[in-house]
């Protein structure tokens, strides 16, 4: 494939960060920030993640101690810790025994239809039309969950929505008095102050109880939830809390028959993928049999390289958003998203988004008081007063689209539980609709569900999503190579 002259200078400067950046790691496993807190915060305390290649013991909880470190988050499954070090310790925290990679404890956030048709939603005589997700539940970690009339379940199978939270260092075990485990066992009650997470399990599961002709209908009705709490009321939380979530759901997530985990959310790329924490805990959730979808990012305006972690993941799905015209069946008119963040990742030079699925004005529930209802008055759109309460939002961006792909998973895997993570996201990319342009934009194509639920192929391995490098073709001219 030939490559255009912007294309490659994008390319070419993304090289040289990576040298840049290599570099200045050789003198301590951090990253770049942490560096530079070192430097400027010395007198002061920062937080940070701390990945170790086995989980520390008490020996290295003393040595941190005496460095003037607190732990303020263990793990019980991620060889991690979170914790709260002066920044001119953080060279000698950095190059202790068992230490792999020391990072910011940075922000992550919310990457904030004509859809169905779009995405090829199993419909009329389809036999797919049976499989709704039925047995299946999505982990949807985000700002929480409102317990509107679409998301309840009532129609379900596995009806029981469950909440837990793990903002400010919160971990809620679903373990009785009598050391039993038991589902919804000291969970929270349903909260969403910013409203995007409600948004994002509408578009997953809902049951369009609320509205007129069953527009607001999800992509996998029959879908059981399990909401997350880990983004505050303005869309914004720490790397750790989200940690933690994905912790926690690698030692109780088999017991909620949790399959899907659904990230509509993302953090600045610090370092290369194989050193970033996040990373790290999605890739051990995967690698533990649940599928994992993350949002590609809402930064396309700002050109290539502006996939967020833990979307540079090699391994998990990786969404970015098309729009739909709302043309009917002609979808001739469909083009990626303006602001759905292009490939490839920074540092690794991976070959994302894995696909892209509609995610433009999008309609879905709403808590009756939340912040994006509140700064959007006019995308409220309200229910039919017969049959709800409560009311649903227009809002756009790859959030929404990773949710439609999360409930197309669901589908996949209510039609056929056996599916390896590595499986579904192979069948994905495989039957996905070709669009003409640069794949670092456009990705394997645009999500099928029909399709997907149709392909019978099977992976053996990891279905890894390539690398990209420079190379240069027969005529001399230069070109991308994909691994």
């Amino acid at each position: 494939m030939k490559v255009r002259r912007r294309m490659f200078t994008s390319l070419v400067a993304g090289m040289l960060l990576t040298a840049s950046a290599q570099a200045a790691w050789a003198a301590g496993p951090m990253t770049e920030r942490v560096r530079e807190l070192a430097n400027t915060h010395a007198s002061e305390k920062v937080d940070v993640i701390v990945s170790y290649r086995e989980m520390p013991d008490q020996a290295e909880a003393a040595r941190t101690k005496a460095l003037g470190a607190s732990t303020y988050r263990s793990y019980g499954r991620l060889p991690m810790r979170a914790m709260r070090i002066p920044g001119h310790a953080l060279e000698r925290l950095a190059n202790g025994k068992g230490v792999s990679f020391v990072a910011e404890d940075g922000v992550v956030e919310a990457n904030t239809w004509n859809a169905r048709r779009a995405a090829n939603f199993p419909d009329g005589d389809s036999i797919n039309k049976q499989f709704a997700g039925e047995g299946v539940r999505v982990a949807v970690i985000d700002s929480g969950g409102f317990d509107h009339d679409d998301n309840t379940g009532a129609s379900r199978s596995n009806s029981a929505h469950y909440q837990y939270g793990f903002r400010n260092g919160k971990f809620s075990t679903p373990i009785n008095g009598s050391g039993s485990l038991v589902p919804g066992f000291n969970s929270d009650a349903f909260s969403d102050d910013f409203g995007h997470g409600t948004h994002v399990e509408g578009i997953i599961s809902g049951n369009s109880n609320g509205s007129k002709g069953g527009q607001t209908m999800g992509i996998a009705a029959g879908v059981g939830l399990l909401s997350m709490h880990v983004l505050d009321g303005e869309g914004r939380g720490v790397a750790s809390d989200l940690i933690a979530a994905l912790d926690w759901l690698l030692q109780f997530g088999d017991a909620f028959d949790v399959k899907v985990v659904n990230l509509s959310l993302g953090k600045a790329v610090e370092s290369e993928a194989a050193l970033d924490p996040l990373v790290q805990a999605v890739e051990a959730l995967w690698d533990a049999g649940f599928v994992v979808v993350a949002s590609a990012g809402n930064y396309g305006r700002d050109g290539h390289f502006t996939i967020t972690s833990p979307g540079i993941s090699r391994k998990i799905i990786t969404v970015g958003s098309i729009t739909d015209n709302g043309t009917g069946a002609d979808l001739s008119d469909d083009y990626v998203s303006t602001y759905s963040s292009r490939g490839p990742t920074l540092f690794d030079h991976v070959l994302k988004p894995d696909l892209v699925a509609p995610g433009n004005r999008v309609v879905a529930s709403t808590p009756e008081v939340a912040k994006l209802r509140g700064d959007m008055p006019g995308r409220v759109m309200l229910c039919d007063t017969r049959r709800c309460e409560h009311d649903y939002l227009e809002i756009s961006g790859t959030s929404m689209a990773a949710a439609v792909v999360s409930g197309a998973v669901a589908r996949m895997l209510s039609k056929d539980p056996s599916l390896s993570p590595a499986t579904v996201k192979a069948r994905l990319m495989r039957s996905a609709r070709k669009l003409a342009g640069d794949p670092t934009v456009t990705g394997a194509g645009v999500l099928d569900i029909d399709a997907a639920m149709n392909d019978t192929g099977v992976v053996t391995g990891d279905a890894l999503s390539p690398m990209m490098a420079l190379g240069t073709a027969p005529d001399g001219s230069t070109v991308i190579a994909v691994e």
